[in-house]
């Protein structure tokens, strides 16, 4: 990893969180909407859980997302389950590419990153998702990840615009305090959260988000990141 791992949500009451949800399992960064730019180097691999929670309309979502860095691009398949009073399963890959500024020091990192998903319970056509994703490391603090990209639903197919800006603050070398505004979906969302390094390759990741839907939605996440090597590297 080139960086701590960060990135979400996804459509009206259930329906629109299942379009949310759809757009949150194509990142490539964790259940935050705004994608840094970082990708796993060649030969290792993450595993990124999550598990979030919608107050307002008793929404579920699951999340499984193997990926690993197979030459200079991160390839990966996403899994999630949302429940609440309609039932959606999301299944597709995605892939991510740093063009600018891989290195570990780089103060600034461009990438481009695209997913497919598809609701194998209820059918319909493909979703997916095309983000660019830059990073500013302003200090060796603070970094600033912006996106700007495209929002398929599963199940319509429609498309919208999507865009956002993250603000991230390490304030110890084990601890990130992490606060960005997103659109997705047609959908205004803020969300505010930390992530804890447990050990170099596990961290643990806890946000509150508010989501423009109808009333407003309050949705809280949980996620567990773990790194390892593939490929008979020590």
């Amino acid at each position: 990893m080139k960086r701590m791992r960060m990135n979400s949500w996804r459509g009206r009451g259930p329906a629109a969180l299942a379009c949310l949800a759809a757009a949150t399992a194509v990142h490539a960064g964790g259940h935050f909407e705004v994608d840094d730019a970082g990708t796993l180097d060649a030969g290792q691999c993450q595993v990124e859980l999550w598990d979030s929670y919608g107050k307002r309309t008793n929404t579920n979502l699951a999340h499984v997302g193997p990926a690993c860095g197979v030459g200079v691009v991160e390839l990966g398949l996403n899994a999630d389950a949302v429940r609440s009073r309609a039932r959606a399963d999301f299944f597709g890959p995605q892939v991510k590419w740093t063009f600018f500024g891989r290195e570990a020091n780089a103060p600034l990192s461009a990438a481009v990153s695209a997913g497919a998903q598809k609701d194998v319970s209820r059918g319909g056509r493909w979703g997916g998702q095309g983000v660019l994703a830059l990073t500013w490391q302003a200090l060796e603090p603070l970094a600033f990840n912006a996106n700007l990209g495209a929002d398929w639903a599963p199940g319509s197919g429609e498309r919208t615009s999507r865009g956002g800006l993250q603000v991230q603050w390490n304030v110890l070398p084990e601890l990130a305090l992490i606060a960005e505004r997103n659109r997705a979906f047609s959908q205004w969302g803020s969300r505010v959260g930390l992530s804890w390094q447990l050990s170099p390759r596990t961290s643990i990741d806890l946000s509150v988000a508010r989501l423009g839907l109808g009333g407003g939605e309050t949705v809280y996440t949980v996620g567990l990141n773990q790194v390892f090597d593939f490929a008979g590297k020590p």
